[in-house]
């Protein structure tokens, strides 16, 4: 039998930590032979994140919101045995807790070994309801020598679902990858139980597909399973749902627990059986496919993983983002199901998936859950002081099993992050076996997707050989030619060798990974390029310096040096990077090169193409600029500089920074010295040859519509190549074109 659907929900993280010897600030500590119990709950959430929950006198309670900081949320993860903090939550963002609020108002210095040491209002005294809970965020990386030995055994509440899984019955379980049909059962101690279907909606059917990654839900034909259901045992732990179908989890619903000792919690019915309908991504029918269209107003951008990302929406056929103020799980499902995903597993704030730079559309988003897109919720319309893009929501949607991480696995690398890539293949016979992929084709797209495969978030780096980590037994090639454009699910998806070539076919070759969870995302400040573009003829004897490093057309070469002078596009760029890691170079300071003539080192061959495209997008003239100095120029509020090139400092943009090339530096231009009067297209491209990994290089061109008359020059509609609607990008594109069919 395949492996049935499993839908993960929130585990229990229970620590204990020590207090301290209570300072005279604690208004009411505990003894200090007594150990304050600290968990992480809610949904939803990892390990690292959730609900704060503190166990006193022998019942839990949550900590209110009122004067929480990250100071609070630092001594608390610590606890928990976490290196530091990195966010905290307000209003209950992982769902209302039950019993006491046991601390309100609390204050922390910061350097308390528990969250009993700090100021509060003391134990019990809240002025606060469940709507206020406070969570925190803590940074994925545990205390260097932190010893769980006061961990205690999770309470787990019986009448509490969990975890949720679908069960193919016999017949239909020799279905492909996603299962979309089958018994509903629930985790119930150490096995499995059955919901009773007395009573049961199609509502409560959406539920159950949403939390399966399914956005819509279908009626089932319960005759077909009725003979088999009864020849089964069942065992009902749920007697009844009632589902509004607006909730992202079924323990959201109401819910009635069977009776322990009860002979019979079923009478007259079966256990429930759903049939869910994958969104278009999953489908194996390509003539549904085309029925069901995602929405093309609302994407996800800067997610590592199928279903995750900031949330951008298509306003006047502009892209732009949502602000996270009142940003919940209801609202964030809507996108999820438009988008062909099921209900949301995190409503994400804060800009944890990247900044956005463009418009912000919409503010205080507050969907009930059943909208069929996220334009139909009310919003507030957004003023510039109303938020910034470090506020911009993002998303993370359950999305369907399909098991492909069983495909793929990395040996030989120091951690869990990298190695060498081994695929599952098999022969005419039948026969299962790993082998490699060889690397001569491998770049950093590929290891996007087999990092994406792997459940390893983004790609670091693709490497074309690996004999320093060849520690496998696994020595054949099974795949070669691998190409992919990026976005695949699984590396099965990309284009490959139907027969192998590899010319280096030995192990030593073999294709490799460095994954990551964080990744840069560069992205050019469009509006300032128009703003500040301008034409110079300058003389050729002040052109020496450039024309060594090559910054001018082939035709400088016949020029009657020094004399003369050459027709500069000149502008300045801004660079930003709104990602969630730093871009580095990739090659190391020892490798950098020094150019005498300017006084720098470059440490990327290639960092940005510029080039002036015709109606028909051949180059008619073309500059590329090396990276002169990789530096924070300057940095958003409350972002320090980290990068600086002087003295060989080193080199690289800092999240929340920006790298400006102003207009009058050397090779900051196009020649454009033989370009003839007419109309063309302006375009950037950062990191063209994608040297340096990144979570998003849809976003790394700029294109301008360009008017050149011979002694003057206009750029309009600068824009981030995928800043438009695919309508108005091509009315872009033919631009040039019509324009000078009018012209002639």
């Amino acid at each position: 039998m395949e492996k049935p659907i499993i839908y993960r929900a929130s585990r229990w993280c229970v620590l204990c930590g020590i207090s301290p010897t209570p300072s005279p600030s604690s208004p009411s500590p505990q003894p200090q032979t007594e150990r304050l119990k600290v968990r992480l709950a809610g949904f939803p959430r990892k390990h690292n994140e959730g609900r704060v929950e503190l166990f006193y006198k022998g019942e839990w309670g949550t900590i209110c919101d009122d004067d929480f900081s990250i100071t609070n949320a630092n001594v608390l993860c610590r606890q928990l045995g976490f290196v530091s903090a990195t966010g905290w939550t307000h209003s209950a963002k992982y769902g209302k807790g039950q019993g006491k609020i046991w601390l309100d108002n609390v204050q922390c210095s910061g350097g308390e070994r528990s969250i009993d040491v700090c100021k509060s209002r003391g134990w019990g005294n809240s002025d606060c309801t469940h709507d206020e809970d406070a969570g925190v965020v803590c940074k994925d990386e545990r205390i260097p020598g932190f010893v769980d030995s006061n961990v205690i055994d999770a309470h787990v509440d019986e009448n509490k679902i969990e975890v949720v899984r679908l069960r193919p019955v016999v017949a239909v379980a020799k279905k492909k990858m996603p299962i979309t049909e089958g018994v509903v059962e629930v985790k119930y101690k150490d096995g499995w139980a059955q919901i009773c279907d007395q009573g049961w909606t199609i509502k409560n059917t959406r539920v159950v597909c949403g939390m399966l990654g399914f956005p819509h839900e279908r009626k089932v034909n319960k005759n077909f399973y009725k003979l088999y259901l009864e020849r089964q045992k069942s065992f009902f732990h749920v007697h009844s749902v009632a589902c509004t179908g607006s909730e992202v989890h079924l323990a959201a619903c109401q819910l009635e627990f069977s009776k322990p000792n009860a002979t019979s919690t079923c009478q007259g019915g079966m256990a429930v059986v759903v049939s869910c309908m994958p969104g278009p991504q999953f489908m194996q029918n390509s003539g549904l496919k085309k029925k069901l269209k995602i929405s093309s107003n609302v994407r996800l951008k800067g997610g590592a993983r199928l279903g995750e990302g900031r949330v951008e929406v298509l306003k006047d056929n502009e892209w732009g983002t949502v602000c996270d103020d009142r940003w919940n799980l209801q609202s964030a499902s809507v996108v999820c199901r438009e988008l062909g995903f099921g209900t949301a597993k995190e409503a994400l704030t804060g800009g944890r998936m990247g900044q956005g730079m463009g418009p912000i559309y919409m503010n205080e988003v507050k969907c009930l859950g059943l909208e069929k897109s996220v334009w139909n919720c009310p919003f507030k319309n957004i003023t510039s002081e109303d938020c910034q893009h470090m506020e911009d929501a993002a998303v993370r949607c359950n999305v369907p099993y399909l098991g492909l991480e069983n495909l793929i696995r990395i040996t030989g690398g120091r951690t869990r992050y990298e190695g060498r890539l081994e695929v599952l293949s098999t022969d005419s016979n039948g026969t299962q076996s790993w082998g490699l992929i060889c690397g001569e084709t491998w770049s950093t797209k590929e290891a996007m997707v087999a990092c994406r495969q792997l459940g390893l978030n983004y790609a670091n780096q693709g490497l074309k050989e690996t004999w320093y980590w060849d520690s496998s037994n696994v020595t054949d090639m099974v795949m070669s030619g691998v190409k992919c454009m990026g976005n695949e699910m699984s590396l099965s998806q990309c284009q490959h060798h139907k027969t192998l070539s590899c010319q280096k076919s030995a192990a030593k070759f073999a294709a490799g990974v460095i994954c990551s969870d964080t990744a840069s995302d560069l992205v050019l400040n469009a509006p300032l390029v128009q703003q500040t573009v301008y034409i110079e003829d300058r003389p050729l004897h002040m052109l020496y310096c450039a024309a060594e490093e090559d910054c001018l057309s082939k035709s400088a070469a016949k020029a009657n040096w020094p004399y003369g002078h050459r027709r500069l596009l000149r502008f300045s760029s801004q660079i930003h990077n709104i990602g969630r890691a730093d871009f580095k170079p990739k090659a190391g300071r020892h490798s950098w090169i020094w150019h005498a003539c300017h006084g720098h080192y470059h440490s990327m061959d290639i960092f940005t193409h510029y080039d002036l495209l015709n109606s028909n997008g051949t180059k008619v003239a073309e500059g590329h600029k090396a990276s002169f100095c990789l530096e924070d120029t300057d940095c958003q509020e409350g972002v320090s500089k980290r990068y600086e090139c002087a003295n060989f400092g080193d080199q690289g943009i800092t999240v929340g920074c920006w790298d400006l090339y102003r207009h009058d530096i050397d090779c900051q231009w196009i020649d454009i010295t033989d370009v003839r009067p007419g109309n063309y297209i302006l375009q950037i491209v950062i990191n063209p040859n994608q040297e340096v990994a990144e979570s998003d290089f849809t976003n790394n061109g700029m294109k301008c519509n360009c008017k050149y008359d011979g002694h003057r020059i206009w750029l309009h509609n600068c824009h981030v190549g995928d800043a438009f609607s695919e309508e108005a990008e091509r009315r872009f594109e033919k631009y040039p074109g019509q324009l000078n069919n009018q012209v002639s």
